[in-house]
């Protein structure tokens, strides 16, 4: 898809931003934001004027897909919580394009999401990376797998514990991780000593986590259960990526000092349990004043995925620098999850999904006008309805 954006007021978040700026997107890939940049004959163009344009946001921990809006149980494939190690389970295996929320993801500028499983065990399976538009899955792909899930405290204390099984404490979730590790590094020394072994999907992923090929994004709220997720990590070396990190702004030191990152959120939620008694907006601003690499997440459905920028929004009044709080929904996710050489900015290179405001996407009265996905028009707000029209993508010229 061939395009150029102009005359709006560029926003590339990695650099400053442009006046009366063009982005020039040629078979689906950036090649050039400036304020002079010429447009090759035969390129369709997009007049911006008044509008502000930004990178599609980076929804960098939700459930898009595997838990479904308006379908009960039928669409609801977040947790396999009959065994509690699922690292052979993949989010992109449950993800039903056709969900409403892909369609909310799009208007509120949302356009790549990492899909994760959700926290009902101690180890829960492979994340995603999706485009928030398309027929199926393979469409959609942007990176797979990105990380594995996994889940310390209150959650897979609960749902074991009412099953009367291990893991039911804390004690007993740390230690099924513990045994998983050991169990990879054991088929681990196996191969390396030219053994003969059973293929196992479940200690290949874990091997892949012990040699530093995936990170495991550790859900966790508490302050205690934090450092029991950097205790882990130590003991096995592998990368950890702190999700949620309610009270992590009681460890932003620890944090920093390691650059342990940190996708925090939900932030609209009530203190619905022992663990987010500290949920608080101001918590991202803390984190980020000392110096802890920092992205949002709406943990969609739990915040409507299309609230992403305006927890932003919030947080900035609340103590965030604005700048920073671009960063955290564009740049910084997309770093984190290892997708920033495909999204997070509006650089040369980089794949050309690109969003038109009405105006500054932190005020909460501007809107998405068009959204594109790889240089194409996906969802386009209709002034006449009041909504937003997303192309089908059943069907295409």
């Amino acid at each position: 898809m061939n395009i150029a954006i102009t005359r709006g007021y560029v926003v590339p978040v990695d650099g400053e931003p442009i006046q009366n700026g063009t982005v020039l997107i040629q078979d689906g890939k950036i090649v050039a934001v400036g304020a002079d940049v010429a447009v090759p004959e035969g390129v369709d163009v997009v007049d911006a004027a008044g509008g502000w344009v930004l990178p599609g946001f980076v929804e960098a921990h939700g459930h898009l897909g595997v838990h479904e809006e308006a379908e009960g149980w039928a669409g609801q494939d977040t947790n396999e919580m009959t065994d509690p190690n699922g690292a052979r389970l993949r989010a992109l295996d449950a993800i039903n394009p056709a969900d409403l929320g892909f369609t909310d993801a799009l208007s509120g500028g949302v356009t790549t999401a990492v899909i994760k499983p959700g926290s009902g065990n101690p180890i829960g399976g492979q994340t995603v990376a999706v485009k928030c538009w398309g027929r199926t899955v393979e469409e959609m792909l942007l990176k797979e797998p990105v990380s594995v899930k996994s889940a310390l405290g209150e959650n897979p204390k609960r749902v074991y514990g009412d099953q009367k099984k291990l893991p039911s404490t804390r004690q007993g979730v740390a230690a099924v991780i513990r045994d998983a590790f050991r169990k990879a590094q054991d088929y681990k020394d196996k191969i390396a000593r030219g053994d003969q072994v059973d293929r196992d999907g479940t200690l290949e992923i874990l091997v892949k986590v012990l040699d530093g090929e995936l990170p495991w994004c550790q859900h966790t709220h508490r302050a205690d259960d934090i450092a029991t997720a950097l205790r882990l990590a130590d003991e096995f070396g592998y990368k950890v990526i702190i999700n949620h990190g309610t009270e992590g702004h009681l460890l932003a030191d620890i944090l920093a000092e390691r650059q342990i990152p940190v996708i925090i959120g939900p932030l609209f939620t009530t203190r619905s349990k022992v663990e987010l008694r500290q949920r608080s907006l101001r918590n991202p601003g803390i984190l980020a004043r000392a110096g802890v690499e920092l992205a949002i997440t709406t943990d969609h459905p739990v915040i409507p995925i299309h609230f992403l920028v305006h927890q932003a929004t919030l947080a900035v009044k609340e103590g965030l620098d604005r700048d920073e709080a671009l960063r955290t929904i564009t740049v910084n996710p997309a770093r984190i999850m290892g997708l920033d050489d495909r999204v997070g900015a509006l650089k040369p290179g980089l794949d050309g999904d690109v969003v038109i405001w009405s105006g500054d996407p932190l005020d909460v009265m501007s809107r998405a006008l068009r959204v594109f996905v790889d240089g194409r028009e996906v969802y386009t707000f209709n002034d006449a309805t009041g909504e937003g029209d997303v192309a089908d993508p059943y069907y295409r010229e």
